[in-house]
């Protein structure tokens, strides 16, 4: 029963807000869902504790219980138009339909009801006509500076008439009317009121929020707003062009040929920085974006979005696209505007005729404004941009070539590593000679390093790899480079695979087995081969009767050897849940990742990613004595094995282990 009334809720719900006409109706009406349980035409409200602001709800945050970042209490209070009658549930009454004066008194407004009659204003509103009243509430009006409110109180009849006629427009607006981007002529010799209309719900004229809304009069509509607003005549540049404190940014706008956008028609939010903000830059870096046209635009277009936001529109981080292209997550906390979660914005709503402006006391700057070695500074990726420096690579993370670097993270790195001429060449490798994206590389690519070697890139289902080092976050993409963060440091192929089994002493005797098995030219040839290479302690570990018939039979160390070999390449960063992979012979090897360790048919890997010009090799040195394989498709034989040591026994034979016999007479007694 439960489940039921739950699911008719919920399909009440949506068919509801479906039928919503715009976002505030929709938030309106899941206010009167939540609400409904108190009786009719109640609301479900979220305050703010701590403070006085209300908002209808959404489900966003009636579950999370937080606005801005702060908890929120719960009340329920009557529906716009709507009183509660004594003795009733709920609010069954509409509000008595009167004139715009005596509306004023009864939802909120009652120091806009005083000052209207002060200015000598109650006759028009009283009278007749059809008028729209944006009616600051009484907080707004206790919120104005007392410089300002004695200016206005001080000339009734004049200054604080015209503010209030400001605050109207003379035809009838119902929040229905009032469309994101809007502009109507007030009462004020026909200066516009600019109305947004946000997904979230937040209605905003002149970026003063619509508190109650659509409260109905004989002779028009009132809206109450959390401040009072003021006749907007300057576009957003005007702010920028006369405002001492913006004088840096006035400089640096003329020099990126920005002055003419800033003054023509649009919805632009400009987060303006200070002088204050452009000091806080190091001298040369800020002296190099100033004179780079190119880095000066981005720099710019990411201080612009594209959409005019009001500081009252935003009630949790949201991601905004900018002029540069990329996002800033603009949000708030508590009272606070934030920028990407700090709170660097000094004043806000600064608003034009073409926008808005907040002013900021830090510099934004976009990745693609800088260079790679700013790119890497600041980020996870800090040891190895100090050893770049140290191996005197400095100067083309820091010039104009065009050039992609692989950075590991810092914990790719042993502690306590020291700069020494291997580590510089190794270094060098990990700069390419070319700026790339992440989204253009492809499987068996091939890129040339600064060091003069080619790296080929791997592509998996779940990784991009480049060589044993797989890409472990977005791109950066700077001025004139781009920058990969990777896992792993570089290990760079170092000859054939036969090469690399030769050149390490613990694969000794697999490199005896493989000239046995007449296998050396297949381990020089092009490939790709991924080969699973067993350790001198795990041929150790095998008895030395069974090791010595196995490397008597060549046909039969053949067959064993290439279970531990297959046609492609696959690094330990390809590896993911069950990873598959077909042997030259016999069945697919099981491969996982546990605690940053490769399993092969759950044996650990002792060494992974040994790199070569043809393939990889992973070095395996544990042994399981009760894993049983075979290699049914050629040989029709049973093959124990000891991981990939493989001891084989012809079908109809049978096989002795630990004084157990086991008869052998077809292939499904594996």
């Amino acid at each position: 029963m439960q489940h039921l009334t739950l699911f008719t809720l919920a399909i009440t719900l949506i068919a509801t807000i479906c039928l919503a006409k715009s976002p505030y109706q929709s938030v309106l009406q899941h206010s009167r869902i939540r609400g409904r349980q108190h009786g009719p035409n109640v609301c479900a409200m979220q305050k703010i504790q701590g403070t006085d602001k209300k908002y209808f709800t959404n489900c966003k945050q009636w579950y999370h219980r937080k606005i801005c970042g702060k908890p929120t209490v719960i009340s329920y209070e009557c529906c716009p138009g709507y009183e509660k009658l004594s003795g009733e549930k709920g609010c069954p009454a509409a509000l008595p339909l009167v004139n715009i004066y005596n509306t004023l008194g009864v939802v909120g407004a009652a120091t806009t009801k005083m000052y209207s009659e002060r200015a000598q204003l109650r006759e028009e509103i009283e009278g007749p006509g059809s008028f729209t009243f944006f009616a600051p509430s009484n907080q707004a009006w206790a919120a104005l500076p007392t410089e300002i409110l004695d200016a206005l109180v001080s000339n009734v009849n004049i200054e604080l008439l015209n503010a209030l006629h400001y605050h109207m427009v003379n035809r009838r607006l119902t929040s229905e009317d009032l469309k994101h981007g809007s502009a109507f002529p007030s009462m004020y010799q026909d200066f516009n009121v600019h109305i947004h209309h946000y997904p979230n719900g937040i209605v905003t004229v002149n970026c003063a929020r619509l508190v109650k809304t659509d409260q109905h009069a004989t002779n028009g509509i009132v809206h109450v707003v959390d401040r009072v607003i003021t006749a907007v005549t300057n576009n957003v540049h005007t702010f920028i062009d006369t405002d001492d404190d913006l004088e840096t940014l006035r400089t640096a706008v003329a020099a990126a040929g920005l002055t003419q956008m800033l003054e023509s028609d649009g919805h632009y939010t400009v987060f303006a920085p200070t002088n204050e903000a452009f000091e806080k830059i190091p001298p040369e870096m800020l002296k190099r974006i100033l004179g780079d046209p190119v880095a000066l635009r981005d720099l710019l277009n990411y201080h612009i979005l594209k959409n005019m936001q009001c500081a009252e529109s935003i009630t949790s981080g949201t991601p905004l696209e900018t002029l540069q292209g990329t996002v800033l997550e603009v949000g708030c906390d508590g009272s606070d505007m934030t920028l990407n979660g700090k709170a660097i914005i000094q004043k806000k709503d600064q608003l034009g005729t073409n926008g808005v402006v907040h002013y900021i006391n830090e510099l934004l700057i976009p990745d693609s404004a800088k260079t790679l070695l700013e790119l890497a500074q600041g980020s996870a990726v800090t040891t190895a941009t100090k050893l770049f420096v140290d191996a005197g690579l400095g100067s083309h993370l820091s010039g104009s070539e065009a050039l992609t670097i692989l950075t590991p993270q810092n914990e790719a790195f042993k502690e306590g590593v020291t700069m020494t001429g291997e580590l510089k060449k190794l270094l060098k490798n990990h700069i390419l000679k070319e700026q790339l994206s992440s989204g253009v590389l492809y499987h068996r690519q091939e890129l040339e390093t600064l060091g003069g070697i080619k790296l080929r890139v791997l592509v998996y289902r779940n990784s991009l790899c480049i060589e044993n080092s797989c890409i472990a976050a977005h791109d950066k993409t700077g001025r004139f480079g781009s920058m990969f963060t990777v896992d792993k440091v570089l290990t760079p192929p170092m000859g054939t695979i036969m090469d690399v089994l030769k050149a390490d002493d613990q694969f000794s005797l697999l490199v005896g087995a493989i000239q046995t098995a007449g296998l050396t030219e297949l381990m020089n040839q092009a490939g790709p081969h991924t080969v699973f290479a067993p350790t001198n302690d795990a041929f150790s570990a095998l008895p030395k009767a069974d090791l010595n018939k196995l490397m008597g039979n060549p046909q039969e160390l053949a067959s064993v050897l290439k279970y531990h070999m297959a046609k492609e390449i696959l690094v330990s960063g390809g590896v993911g849940s069950h990873t598959r992979l077909k042997p030259l012979q016999g069945d697919k090897l099981e491969l996982n990742m546990r605690n940053q360790t490769v399993y092969i048919n759950k044996v650990p890997v002792v060494e992974a990613d040994l790199m070569a010009t043809n393939g990889v090799v992973h070095a395996v040195g544990s042994v399981r004595t009760s894993t049983l394989c075979m290699t049914r498709v050629i040989f029709r034989t049973i093959v124990y094995s000891r991981l990939f040591h493989c001891i084989t026994i012809p079908v109809g034979q049978k096989f002795t282990y630990n004084k157990l016999t086991v008869p052998f007479n077809s292939l499904e007694h594996s």
